[in-house]
């Protein structure tokens, strides 16, 4: 979990990196280590000692209230292994991070090619795009519930217009987390559009332009020029929207709480459970390091899959 935006960029922070490096350039040792040391105690507070505090909590049977701790080993861990509950949850977080990243992705790049050419007010879009990015989830979280309302939602609204019934989209287990999906999706499209079009402008128009000379269609330049050049922000946007995917719990605790019938019990939302509702702070923080465990394995698979073909499709392209 990140720090506050109250600790994130404080003056102090800000003017302490500027002062190390100052002092850094000039090789002033002693100048440079009182610069970063209130960088390192506020950092190590608020990031360091929590991280290592949950890898000693999770050898612990704690509900933290009682003073004492009983120690229990690897059974946390055990217990975490053969529970149904956790391995219904990483599934659900899998469906949830793998379809949001896929959409954000494939509308990200939609949008900036869209935008990429000269389109009258375009800089007004992008700024409406990018608006759900800054947006505190929680907020759009409760509007989002009330557009999905079965009776009165302007989605279900919509489709009666189109003479669709709508689904009753968060109580009913097949369509709650395709409703999530599509908020995700929202929620990350803005900013997957933003990288693909720094991404997109740094493409030489000359190879556009010798692919007309030979006759390619729009889809044939979108096809071989663009998505290939577009390969290594790709990678990058798919990694960073699956941890993101991983980590999500703010759209699940406002919109579904879990429900309905765990069809949207997330990893983060399954560990805000055993921590702050079950009381169970040891076996919280084993989940808290599975987590990590797979968010870095799902990483590794895809650098190792992915990356090397993005790597060569750039090549090929360039």
């Amino acid at each position: 979990m990140s720090p506050p935006k109250a600790l994130a960029h404080p003056p102090l922070l800000s003017t302490s990196l500027q002062g190390f490096l100052v002092a850094f350039e000039r090789h002033d040792w002693p100048s440079a280590f009182v610069c970063l040391l209130p960088v390192a105690l506020i950092f190590g507070l608020f990031n360091i000692y929590p991280a290592l505090y949950s890898v000693f909590l999770s050898f612990f049977r704690w509900d933290g209230f009682n003073l004492q701790r009983e120690f229990v080993g690897l059974d946390n861990y055990r217990t975490l292994v053969h529970s149904g509950a956790f391995w219904h949850s990483v599934l659900v977080t899998f469906y949830y991070a793998s379809g949001a990243t896929l959409l954000s992705l494939v509308l990200g790049l939609a949008l900036a090619t869209a935008l990429n050419s000269n389109l009258a007010g375009r800089t007004i879009y992008r700024t409406l795009y990018f608006l759900p990015v800054v947006t505190p989830m929680v907020a759009a979280g409760v509007v989002w519930q009330r557009l999905f309302d079965p009776t009165h939602g302007v989605i279900n609204g919509a489709l009666s217009w189109l003479g669709v019934t709508g689904p009753n989209w968060l109580s009913d287990p097949a369509w709650a987390m395709p409703a999530l999906i599509l908020v995700g999706t929202w929620r990350r499209a803005g900013f997957n559009l933003v990288v693909y079009l720094a991404a997109l402008q740094a493409v030489p128009r000359i190879y556009y332009e010798a692919a007309r000379l030979d006759g390619a269609s729009a889809w044939a330049l979108f096809r071989f020029i663009t998505v290939p050049l577009v390969a290594p922000a790709s990678l990058f946007l798919a990694i960073t929207s699956l941890i993101d995917g991983f980590q999500m719990l703010d759209l699940v605790f406002v919109m579904t709480n879990g429900g309905p019938l765990d069809a949207t019990n997330v990893l983060g939302f399954y560990l805000y459970q055993n921590a702050f509702r079950f009381f169970k702070l040891g076996y919280a923080s084993a989940v808290a390091y599975a987590i990590f465990a797979l968010i870095f394995l799902v990483t590794l698979v895809q650098w190792r899959l992915v990356g090397r073909r993005a790597e060569v499709a750039y090549q090929e392209a360039a």
